[in-house]
Parts: C-alpha cells; sequence; structure tokens
C-alpha cells in the first residue's frame, strides 16, 4: 500500500517531537546567583552521575529574578539558585518560583532552613559573627552583637553598607526578636562606633581590621575561609579571630545559600532531582570542602578551615522572616544613618 506524502510529513513530525521531548526532558536549565567557579564542578558531577545535561547561566539576583518575571511562561529556567534568603523571598514574592514536595528535602534540610510553603530550600549555611583583631580586642570583651554599641567600639568596627543584602538580613532577624524600636537604637549605636564609612565588600572588612583599619569587622565566615585557603591573602586573614556572638541568647545570626524550582520549569522533575543531589552526602561534603560554607546536612564535616572556628549556636528563626522583614530593615537601617 502506497503511504500518502501527508502522512508521512505527520509521521515525521512526530517522530521529531518525540526525539525532541526526549532531548529537553534530559536536561535542566539553571539560573544561578553563585558565580560559575562555584557551583559547576558540583553540577558537572551531577551530569557524570545522571546523564541530565546542566545548562548554566549566572547573573546578579535581582537581575535574574526580573528576568524570570519577564520571561513568564516563556521562560526556560528550570532552577533558581541564590546566595541570601531575601533574594529566594523575593522571588517566591515577584512568583516566580513554585512550591514542590520532597521527602528527600524536607528530611535533609532542618525546618528554620526551608520556605514552608516549599518554595525555596537551603543548600548551604553561613554564619556572620565578629571578627577581632587579637591584640587589639580581648574576646573577654564582646558577647552579643547589642554590646557593639558601646562607647568603648568608637571608631574600631568595620562593616559593609546598608545596601547589601547580608546586612539587610541581619537586622531583620534583630527585627524579628526585639522589635522596631530596639533594633533602630542597636542600628545607631553602631554606625556611631564605625571606623570609617562603609566600602568594599566582607572581605574588605576583614582585610582593614588586618590593616590596622579598624579592631573590629563583620562578615560572613565563608569570606574569611576563603580567604585563609588562598595563599595571597591567608597572611591577612591570619591576623583576625572569630567570636561567635549570641551565645547565651538567640545564637549567631546565619544565612544561606539555596534554591528554587522556577514557576515555569519544563524540566520541573529534573530540577527537583538536581535539588535532592545537592543534599546528598557527596555534594554538601563538596560544599564544605572547596566554598567553605556549613552544610545543612546532618553528619557531614565543615572544612577544616572552619573547624578551627570553633563550635557555636546558631539562630533558630525561620529565615522566611528575614525575608519578610527586609523592607522594615532598609528603613530602620536609612532612619539610623548606615549608608
Amino acid at each position: 500500500m502506497r503511504i500518502k506524502p501527508t502522512l508521512l510529513i505527520i509521521s515525521a513530525l512526530a517522530s521529531a517531537l518525540v526525539s525532541t521531548t526526549s532531548v529537553f526532558a534530559n536536561e535542566v536549565n539553571i539560573y544561578s546567583a553563585r558565580q560559575e567557579e562555584l557551583i559547576k564542578p558540583l553540577l558537572d558531577n551531577f551530569s557524570r552521575d545522571t546523564g541530565i545535561k546542566v545548562n548554566l547561566i549566572t547573573g546578579k539576583p535581582d537581575e535574574l529574578i526580573s528576568r524570570l518575571a519577564s520571561e513568564g511562561r516563556n521562560s526556560p529556567a528550570d532552577l533558581l539558585i541564590s546566595t541570601d534568603v531575601g533574594r529566594l523571598y523575593r522571588a517566591k514574592v515577584r512568583g516566580v518560583l513554585q512550591p514542590i514536595q520532597s521527602d528527600v528535602l524536607t528530611s535533609a534540610i532542618a525546618a528554620e532552613l526551608r520556605d514552608p510553603a516549599g518554595q525555596w530550600y537551603g543548600l548551604t549555611m553561613r554564619a556572620r559573627p565578629i571578627m577581632y583583631v587579637p591584640g587589639k580586642v580581648n574576646p573577654d570583651e564582646l558577647s552579643s552583637y547589642a554590646a557593639l554599641t558601646d562607647p568603648k567600639w568608637r571608631g574600631r568596627i568595620c562593616v559593609r553598607s546598608s545596601d547589601n543584602i547580608y546586612n539587610q538580613s541581619m537586622v531583620a532577624g534583630l527585627i524579628a526578636h526585639q522589635g522596631v524600636a530596639a533594633t533602630e537604637q542597636w542600628v545607631k549605636g553602631l554606625v556611631a562606633n564605625f571606623a570609617r564609612p562603609p566600602q568594599g565588600g566582607d572581605r574588605d572588612q576583614i582585610s582593614a581590621a588586618a590593616n590596622g583599619v579598624c579592631d573590629i569587622a563583620i562578615a560572613n565566615t565563608y569570606y574569611l575561609g576563603g580567604m585563609l585557603s588562598e595563599p595571597e591573602q591567608r597572611a591577612t586573614a591570619e591576623k583576625v579571630k572569630v567570636f561567635w556572638p549570641e551565645q547565651a541568647g538567640n545564637g549567631v545570626h546565619v544565612n544561606i545559600s539555596g534554591a528554587g524550582v522556577a514557576a515555569y520549569a519544563p524540566n520541573k522533575a529534573n530540577a527537583v532531582r538536581l535539588l535532592e543531589y545537592m543534599v546528598t552526602e557527596e555534594a554538601q561534603s563538596w560544599y564544605a570542602q572547596v566554598n567553605h560554607e556549613y552544610p545543612i546536612l546532618a553528619g557531614v564535616k565543615s572544612s577544616a578551615l572552619l573547624q578551627n572556628f570553633g563550635e557555636f549556636k546558631a539562630d533558630q528563626l525561620n529565615l522566611e522572616k528575614l525575608g519578610e522583614l527586609n523592607g522594615e530593615a532598609i528603613r530602620v537601617m536609612d532612619r539610623a544613618g548606615w549608608r
């Protein structure tokens, strides 16, 4: 029997569709605010183990969130990775993430490190303690964030600007615990003790303390870990030590790097599979050893460098509150003169 040309065309189109679907089903597309070198080796391991191709686009977090919102249903993104819960909360509020359910994720990640609605999940944890210069600061003088407003620290504290979301999240955490009025008074006292107008990133604050510009810096632990692991910065980083504040209170402020599945993910199943891979012992160990971040999976050791910082009590506040209170934190910082 002779097959009509029309049927041949339909058959060819169907075959092409099946082939295309198969290709798309075997990939996952990531929008990542993490630098490529901090995540690509882990993604390569995922591809090696699963056969799923990973397509990675990196950029600034707010720009990636805006891109997701602009693309809408046409977005190719399956997963958004960001470096602060504040930005993951922004993505949630803008409707560019979707809730997912995964027993793997909920069993691996403590409740305070994931969205109660399942729209974002913490993948690593970082702390924001006090860092001090031995010989200039006796650690017995240190206790809490609140104590940094003491006049004895006048002109001795370095911290980055108020437009940095790490600082915004720290202030939001204080608001959650003690309210707006008390936090605003704390910010005013902290600002009065600045050694200089805020400038640069966390590494710059650590370097400033090491170089005598100030005696105390507030910075994330993984920046210090990174500096200690780099030969050209090790000598500078070794001049400062970590002090864990709030150990008799709520615990040191912590934050996360984390991820959420995009609202219109074309490869949702693969995105969930990648998220689940990122909380395996292998992936968590890689993060801990290479990036010097604290693993969120119980039983996985932090890097030797971070272990040297000592054990600490972390704030158990659900990090969703940091996103909810971000706007209030910014207003408090503005009123208190933190620029």
